[in-house]
């Protein structure tokens, strides 16, 4: 068997479909798979993923067998939910995308109107996996001149980076692009934002690649997974992924919840009680801070709500 191999070859994972993997190499794209031996190993996460790095061994066919893959430097990774529902005693980890740069969130402010609670979880999904985020807010032409800055200016105030885009008149457009170029991006945006049209705004025909994944993994109803990253002009890629569209916390307790908001977390030590939960104690920090202004209403009604979610997964373990 082992005379059949050719030779090894290393490169980055740019498309995963179906058990098949696509490997970036210096001899060009190879259709690569899993050998029995690493699928028969038990793992709380996926043996490979988009993203990685890996060394494949080549075979008469031109395809290859997976052979290594390098440690990860970063992921971002959601909770794989189980078909009947979701328990964090079986939670296991997917990996969307492997060694990601950043995390760019695309949200319109018109048309679908946008949902700033699901923001915040994508942050603390991206808090908690400690990638950068990026907000993009788009269609800022179908909005009252600076509602858009106005709507997302708490997230500004917290030091998050973020770009007001129109894909039709072209604003922010250069911004994004320099944003991108270099890094392994990935993108999560509803369906609707215009993250489509911005990007072909940012690269020409770049956008219809990615729309072109997302409606082949939509028609299968995600019985195929169908991850890709796209590579740009400037250097960098473009990571898409089905998952992103909805991203349960892996491995987040809800006592550490508060630590991946930003202005809640540097709070927690000033609180009276070490197991504070910030809702009712006396002597709380974080409703000190909500009290005299410092703190987003909003933004500790996510907190609250995400806490109560997480508590009652927890409460199920028992």
């Amino acid at each position: 068997m082992e005379d059949s191999y050719l030779q090894q070859l290393e490169g980055r994972v740019i498309k995963a479909l179906s058990g098949f993997f696509t490997v970036e190499t210096e001899q060009g794209a190879i259709i690569s798979q899993i050998p029995g031996r690493l699928k028969k190993e038990w793992l709380e996460t996926d043996i490979v993923a988009l993203g990685d790095w890996v060394t494949i061994s080549l075979t008469e066919e031109n395809t290859g067998i997976i052979e290594a893959v390098a440690e990860r430097h970063s992921a971002l990774s959601r909770s794989r939910v189980q078909a009947d529902r979701r328990r964090l005693s079986s939670d296991r980890e997917q990996v969307l995308v492997a060694n990601p740069d950043q995390v760019v969130f695309v949200f319109a402010i018109k048309k679908p109107r946008p949902s700033l609670r699901k923001l915040d979880r994508f942050l603390v999904v991206a808090e908690s996996n400690d990638l950068p985020a990026l907000i993009v807010v788009n269609k800022i032409d179908l909005a009252v001149p600076d509602k858009a800055r106005d709507m997302f200016q708490v997230y500004s105030d917290i030091g998050y980076r973020v770009i007001y885009t129109s894909a039709n008149e072209g604003v922010g457009v250069d911004e994004l692009r320099q944003e991108l170029q270099g890094k392994i991006s990935v993108l999560a945006g509803s369906s609707g934002v215009g993250k489509s049209s911005l990007l072909n705004a940012v690269e020409p025909g770049l956008g219809l690649k990615v729309r072109v994944v997302s409606a082949a993994t939509e028609k299968g109803l995600h019985t195929t997974r169908h991850a890709e990253m796209f590579p740009l002009e400037g250097g960098g890629y473009v990571a898409d992924t089905p998952g992103i569209r909805g991203l349960a916390l892996y491995d987040v307790e809800p006592s550490e919840l508060d630590a991946y908001f930003r202005e809640i977390g540097p709070l927690v030590a000033q609180c009276r009680f070490s197991n504070c939960t910030h809702q009712h104690e006396p002597g709380c920090a974080v409703r000190t801070a909500l009290a005299d202004g410092r703190l987003s209403p909003a933004r500790y009604d996510s907190y609250l709500r995400l806490r109560e979610e997480h508590e009652l997964l927890d409460e199920a373990l028992y």
